[in-house]
């Protein structure tokens, strides 16, 4: 049988050892050719440019019919 702890750990104990598990919000880089959000190194999905030439041209939505 694996062993067993004698003592309970306290809260502050274990919420100490826990400190360096909270997830660390994502950088965001404004796009050079439309200024939109979007993570550092990535293609731009709304004007499809990356490093300042366009890697694939963007789908256009379709507009709803009434």
């Amino acid at each position: 049988m694996p062993p067993h702890p004698k003592r309970k750990l306290s809260r502050g104990r274990r919420d100490r050892r826990r400190a360096h598990d909270a997830l660390a919000a994502m950088a965001l880089v404004a796009c050079g050719n439309c200024a939109a959000l979007i993570p550092a190194h990535t293609v731009c999905p709304k004007c499809g440019y990356y490093d300042g030439r366009q890697v694939f041209e963007p789908k256009k939505k379709k507009a709803k019919k009434e």
